[in-house]
Parts: C-alpha cells; structure tokens; sequence
C-alpha cells in the first residue's frame, strides 16, 4: 500500500486588531479642563552666573526703571491701574460687551514684560529681561471673545469678589520674599535654584497672574482657583 502522505499542518496567523494598536496617549485632564489663564517658568539647566546673582539688585535698576516708567505712563489713575487700560475696558465691556484687540495686546505685552522682571529680580534666571521676546518665561492669556465668554456686570463686582485672593497674596508674597532670600544664598555656593523653592515662586507668580486677569486685565469670567499648580 503506497504511504499517506501528511499534510502540512495550517500554521495560525494572529490578526492584531485596530484597537490593540499602538493609540496615541491621552490629553491630561487637569490640561484640557485647566484654567484658561497660565503661567511656565523654564527651570535653567544650567548654573547661574554667581556674580550677576550677587549684584542682580543693582543689575535689575535700569529695566526696573524703565518698567516703572510705563506702569506710571499709562494716562493716570483716571483710565489705567499700573498702566494697564482697565477702566476703559470695564466701560466699553459695560455699554458695547467688545474687548477691542489692541487694548488686549497692550494689556498682553505689559503684562509679558512685568512678569519677565519680575522673573529676573527674584533671581529665576540670569538673563536680562527683554521688553518683547517671550525668553523662558511663558504666559497664557487668550484673547476673549467678549460676547460669548464675558457677562458685561460682573466687572463692575470682580474686584469684590477678588478680596480673598488679595488677602492670601500678601501673605503668599512675604513667604516668596523670604525664599528668594535664601535662594540667593543658595545660588551664590551652588549656582543652582533649589528646584522646590523655585517652583513656589513660579507658583506665586502664577497665582498673581490668574487674579489679575480676572479682577484687573478682564479677559476672563472664570474665578481664579486657590492653587499655586498649572
């Protein structure tokens, strides 16, 4: 009888399907439903340069003079607080509901600049401060669309409503004042910001930046939240 011949055995393939598929990773959801206004401040990789930290009170005059001059230059406390166009903006939210685009901008990029000297005087970085480029400090402050996302009354209020936020601030400031000092210490042996400190003081900035967008600059309706975190 001739031999049976064996057939060769079907060997499986495993389909992968659609799904087990590499996906992309997910949005954080303290990132999509985070507050609108933000702030980032670039921790340097690098040491500082000690001298520049020793002498920063003095280095920081001139482009502290030069912002004091534009924070008093704004037309005077009848239409601006701290040069920002603030009483021109709650009238024309009150009787237009329009937030005109270039009184945005230049409340923006005043804004910018404040927080970059701000940034340089607490000893964040030792880059000096420039009046436009953005540099490692990054703010997030969209323009609002006034008719959809701000209630025309609510400025009239908002610096009511802000109280608690100015109370905790003035303590929160003292605390960032006392940080930056040991900071400095630190910073003259080491050439480092302690990580920790550092992140405090970026969060207090943070924290003063969201306020003023609410009860100050008005792009938003959205109450700040009691929190020193992005």
């Amino acid at each position: 009888m001739p031999a049976k011949t064996s057939k060769p055995k079907k060997t499986k393939r495993t389909v992968r399907s659609k799904s087990a598929a590499a996906a992309p990773a997910a949005i954080p959801a303290k990132a999509a439903a985070g507050y609108p206004v933000g702030l980032a401040v670039n921790y340097p990789e690098r040491e500082q340069d000690r001298l520049s930290v020793f002498f920063r009170p003095l280095l920081a005059i001139p482009i502290c003079i030069l912002l004091g001059l534009l924070l008093a230059g704004g037309g005077g406390a009848q239409i601006s607080i701290a040069g920002f166009l603030v009483l021109p903006t709650l009238l024309m939210l009150l009787f237009r509901h329009k937030y005109p685009k270039w009184w945005f901008e230049w409340n923006l990029g005043l804004a910018g600049f404040t927080t970059r000297v701000a940034a340089y005087c607490l000893l964040l970085d030792d880059v000096y401060p420039s009046t436009d480029e953005e540099q490692k400090v990054h703010l997030r402050l969209p323009y609002p669309q006034a008719e959809r996302e701000l209630n025309r009354w609510l400025p009239l209020v908002k610096w009511l409503l802000a109280i608690p936020h100015f109370v905790i601030l003035a303590v929160l400031e003292l605390a960032a004042f006392i940080v930056v000092i040991l900071a400095w210490l630190a910073l003259l042996f080491t050439g480092r910001f302690p990580r920790g400190m550092f992140d405090f003081v970026v969060g207090v900035l943070r924290w003063h930046l969201r306020v003023a967008a609410y009860s100050i600059l008005l792009t938003t309706d959205h109450y700040p939240p009691f929190q020193l975190e992005e």
